[in-house]
């Protein structure tokens, strides 16, 4: 990546050409590790990049899939995530392409791969699908310091109950960093998920986990939902639900991270931008605030400094192989806006924002 000179208080870097769809998380130590698509968009690869202190001098990239052509961009949805649990280990996962391996009986793969001990080069993908059927929007990964990664998606329960009422969010965990996951389970707290809507999950320092991901319990209401445990997965509540009544699926995804006080939520609900703090000791949520100004914002990013201050970067005027404008805002600590949008155009089609924290404070917005 080339590094653009400031904005204000936010950095803007540039992937290379060819990139699309970053996702970036940051482990307490200040590191960043960031992964992005490249290559031709209904077949291409998972990169990823370690960048000590958010700054500019990070690793080589480093290819994660090692059956090429395994990702898929199209749709903006279904990209990779990555998650660092315990000792630093690296975990990945993306939903595959048709030409992706292994293979599950049916459909395309939901793969997951993981740093290897040498940390040189990441171990060959596994495909966790089990009886799920129909894997469409977005999959996510967390994982904590205990060892635990949660694997998160969503899907029919099997290939005879294909529709959107029927499908379910799953969850994989392993208690070994990784190594082996127990087969999949239905963690939804009711029926219907939306289709090719992406989902979030996160697990924070406290151990819980959270899963932010939307709904579809009729054909016109799709709610984004905020499913939380405190017992590493084993059972859920609801902490909220933001109310959406629309047609169709919105092709939408979601983001959570942490800040000193809170876990900050953002989502898109009718064109906008949503954010919102959840209150971990009290298991509650703030009301939410938008945090967009037009009616075509989707795709946000979280990133949250030492202080407690926040950034939130999303997409605008994208489209079906159409790209558009990089948006951000800052936040206070509660989540709330303040000042000005800041906008830059040059988005690539299939893609979006990613946003994290260098070690001195400073905002960092890539795409």
């Amino acid at each position: 990546m080339s590094a653009i000179e400031p904005l204000a208080e936010v950095e803007v870097r540039r992937l290379p050409d060819g990139a699309m769809q970053p996702f970036a998380v940051t482990e307490d130590s200040g590191t960043v590790h960031l992964v992005w698509l490249q290559g031709e968009p209904k077949s291409c690869d998972v990169l990823y990049q370690r960048l000590p202190g958010g700054r500019t001098d990070g690793t080589a990239p480093m290819r994660v899939n090692h059956h090429p052509g395994s990702a898929i961009a199209i749709g903006t949805i279904r990209g990779a995530q990555v998650a660092v649990g315990r000792n630093g280990r690296v975990h990945v996962v993306w939903n595959g392409s048709s030409n992706a391996e292994p293979k599950p009986a049916e459909g395309t793969p939901l793969l997951y791969s993981r740093l290897g001990e040498s940390a040189t080069a990441f171990e060959p993908e596994r495909n966790l699908l089990g009886k799920t059927a129909m894997l469409d929007g977005g999959a996510s990964v967390a994982a904590d310091h205990a060892g635990n990664v949660y694997v998160v998606w969503h899907a029919a329960p099997d290939a005879a109950h294909p529709g959107e009422p029927e499908r379910r969010v799953f969850l994989a965990r392993s208690a070994d960093d990784g190594m082996t996951f127990r087969h999949e389970r239905s963690i939804s707290l009711a029926k219907g998920v939306c289709g090719c809507c992406g989902l979030r999950a996160f697990s924070g320092r406290a151990g819980n986990v959270q899963v932010l991901y939307r709904t579809a319990t009729t054909r016109t209401e799709r709610d984004m939902t905020l499913l939380s445990s405190t017992n590493h997965g084993e059972t859920f509540t609801q902490v909220f639900s933001d109310p959406w009544p629309t047609g169709g699926c919105p092709m939408s995804s979601a983001t959570l991270v942490e800040s000193p006080r809170a876990v900050f939520a953002a989502w898109e609900t009718k064109g906008k931008v949503q954010v919102t703090a959840v209150l971990q000791e009290k298991h509650q949520a703030l009301p939410a605030a938008s945090v967009s100004e037009g009616n075509r914002a989707k795709h946000p990013a979280l990133a949250v400094n030492l202080r407690g201050e926040a950034l939130c970067a999303w997409a605008e005027g994208t489209g079906w192989q159409k790209g558009g404008n990089v948006v951000w805002r800052l936040l206070d600590t509660m989540g709330k806006p303040i000042g000005e949008t800041t906008t830059l155009t040059g988005l690539p089609v299939w893609s979006f924002p990613a946003a994290f924290t260098r070690d001195d404070g400073q905002f960092v917005v890539v795409f």
